[in-house]
């Protein structure tokens, strides 16, 4: 039976490691070949682009933008869309990516006449609260990464992946779904690059031959990597003589087998998800799924980078600003999308890291959207505290601290509640499994350094008590640590119960590492595990939700050496519901002071289910570089809402 084969090519003129004045040498040596290759081979291919992408390009080569105009209304070349700027959607707030769907639709029609109706989601970034955003948008499929997916769900059939889905969303709303596969396109980039023979690469291919026809994706990826080299990796190999040449020959030599059908992406896409019944993509061990190996995750562009933290802390205090306008532009829209593309949280070039930070604090400064003051409150009326437990009680909340780790909670509870606490310290015995027969705190401080000791607030707090107006008490620590000392103030809601943390390390930069500035345990005996559930934004307009019961999950877990998580949640409005359905905790993450990731490690174990929710402010990968423009102190805040 046939093999229905199709590609498609995903162009990115913002791509990181590429300097700006290479950008016409892109256009010259892998834009123009791309053009030219659906007549060579004699079937259609897609292409993919953003908005922004394709205005650079027509500023640089209106003609290029001409010529793939008259290929796409031809029927050689369909165009794939993503909207305006490559942004990273499960990382963006709701208003976000809406607006970067529409702009880009806008674009598309200005230059190219028409509106796509398949996305490829950004950087195959997914979450499930997108769906109903791409479908408002106009799109009825998506493409999404197979091989990345398939490990975390053993249940779906192995045939699944030749042939197109649905996916479904929290609200019911379902999209048509494209399997693409990282093992082939990979497979096409080292035939191309002169690293496997034509022989071998159609080999592969002929391996995927059965009784029963599959539909397969050739290419799926980037385009700058033929002809011209983009100079992120050491590793990269010279451009190889006719590396566009051996794609062509590759195909045609394809094509002449029989049984062997090219087709263009919505051909291949055809009405079987029409037919079939919706799947689920993401998972509670991985909520944020993204494509190629599990080294490639969503925290690079959380949490890695030169200062991702940072960054993504400014972007979202502008979105703020640009949400409370009563009249935005455009324009304003458009320049925000940009600011929130995901290549300059990557392998971004030092003269476009500079002119990109100097953006930003122009925009912030015409916004007035400055971070807020650094440093620790001024007190008054002070108490000091010389115990090494610390009870502190309001009419809504009742808390022990550790004075001698640091002013970790102990314990917290709301005032007068018989039920036992949901947020605890676990001490050492609680559990009798080897691997957690140690001290496990709540709201402490830890950075792990690729090579050097472990860093942390866990010591004595020389701590003082404020009784502020209207009941509230603030309990405010400092800790010496290795790398520079450590303030903490923990402030206690007198009518809501609510406790709010403020951190301040006055370090330098940190360093390579993994830098989780909070630790929160649940008490295993204060919840029915079975219907606990996580529930998050994740880039839309509608709450995931996450089942924790079953476990495990280790969302912290180190991919390798140098990749130091798996994943995390989006947590796009700041927010985290954990509850039973009785009772709950909110965790409140403020993201305009540093956007926080929120990670989950649930074990079950036979005292209850370990479980506790990390929140992380650096994590390493090969993205992560030192920056000198960082000035301490680091600064985090976030608050724990009992319900």
């Amino acid at each position: 039976m046939s093999l229905n084969l199709f590609a498609f090519f995903h162009l990115n003129m913002m791509f990181s490691s590429i300097p700006e004045e290479r950008r016409p040498e892109v256009v010259e040596k892998a834009y123009w070949p791309l053009l030219d290759l659906p007549e060579a081979v004699g079937f259609p291919i897609g292409i993919e682009a953003t908005g922004l992408t394709l205005e650079i390009i027509n500023a640089i080569d209106p003609g290029w933008i001409a010529r793939l105009r008259e290929r796409i209304i031809s029927g050689q070349i369909e165009f794939i869309g993503s909207g305006y700027a490559q942004i990273i959607g499960p990382l963006c707030p709701a208003i976000v990516n809406e607006q970067n769907l529409r702009l880009g639709n806008q674009v598309y029609e200005a230059i190219l006449g028409a509106r796509p109706k398949l996305a490829l989601i950004n950087e195959q970034a997914y979450s499930a609260g997108l769906i109903p955003l791409y479908r408002a948008a106009g799109y009825q499929a998506i493409c999404m990464d197979w091989d990345n997916l398939a490990p975390h769900h053993p249940e779906w059939p192995a045939e699944t992946r030749f042939s197109p889905q649905q996916a479904i969303a929290p609200d019911g709303t379902t999209i048509g779904l494209l399997w693409t596969q990282t093992f082939l396109f990979q497979r096409l980039q080292r035939l191309a690059h002169d690293d496997i023979s034509l022989d071998e690469y159609l080999e592969t291919i002929s391996s995927f031959r059965t009784r029963s026809p599959r539909t397969l994706c050739l290419y799926s990826n980037d385009a700058e990597i033929f002809g011209v080299r983009p100079n992120r990796m050491a590793t990269e190999e010279r451009v190889a003589n006719g590396e566009w040449q051996r794609i062509q020959s590759a195909w045609q030599a394809l094509a002449r087998q029989p049984d062997v059908r090219f087709v263009s992406p919505s051909e291949a896409f055809g009405d079987y998800a029409n037919t079939t019944a919706p799947l689920h993509l993401e998972t509670s061990a991985y909520p944020i799924p993204v494509k190629k190996q599990p080294k490639y995750n969503v925290l690079r562009w959380a949490l890695a980078g030169r200062d991702n933290l940072a960054i993504n802390a400014a972007c979202s205090r502008l979105t703020d600003a640009l949400e409370e306008k009563r009249v935005t532009t455009d324009m304003e829209w458009a320049q925000l999308c940009r600011l929130w593309s995901s290549d300059f949280r990557t392998h971004i070039t030092e003269q476009r890291w500079h002119a990109y930070l100097n953006e930003v604090a122009e925009l912030e400064a015409k916004h007035g959207t400055s971070p807020p003051p650094p440093w620790p409150p001024s007190k008054s009326g002070v108490q000091r505290s010389d115990g090494r437990w610390i009870t502190v009680e309001t009419p809504a909340l009742k808390a022990t601290l550790n004075r001698r780790r640091g002013l970790a909670i102990q314990s917290l509870a709301r005032h007068g509640e018989t039920a036992p606490p949901m947020i605890v310290s676990h001490l050492h015995g609680r559990f009798q499994g080897i691997a957690l027969q140690y001290d496990w705190y709540t709201a402490n401080l830890v950075f792990e350094a690729l090579d050097g000791p472990k860093v942390s607030d866990l010591d004595w707090a020389h701590t003082s008590i404020d009784h502020l107006p209207d009941g509230i008490i603030r309990v405010t620590g400092t800790m010496q640590s290795r790398k520079g000392p450590i303030t903490k103030a923990i402030t206690f809601d007198a009518i809501k119960p609510r406790v709010t943390v403020d951190i301040w390390a006055d370090w330098p930069e940190p360093g390579r590492g993994s830098l989780r500035a909070a630790h929160i345990c649940v008490e295993p005996t204060a919840f029915e595990w079975k219907d606990l559930t996580a529930r998050c934004h994740n880039g839309g307009h509608d709450q995931e939700s996450f089942a924790l019961g079953p476990g495990p999950i280790d969302h912290a877990a180190a991919v390798s050496f140098q990749v130091s998580a798996t994943t995390g949640l989006g947590c796009t409005d700041g927010i985290l519901d954990i509850s039973d359905g009785r009772r709950g905790f909110r965790i409140e993450i403020d993201r305009a002071v540093a956007p926080l990731i929120p990670m989950i490690e649930h074990r079950p174990e036979v005292e209850g289910p370990f479980c506790r929710i990390l929140l992380s402010a650096q994590e390493t990968d090969d993205t992560l570089k030192p920056h000198s423009d960082r000035r301490p102190p680091l600064h985090f805040r976030y608050a724990i809402l009992l319900h």
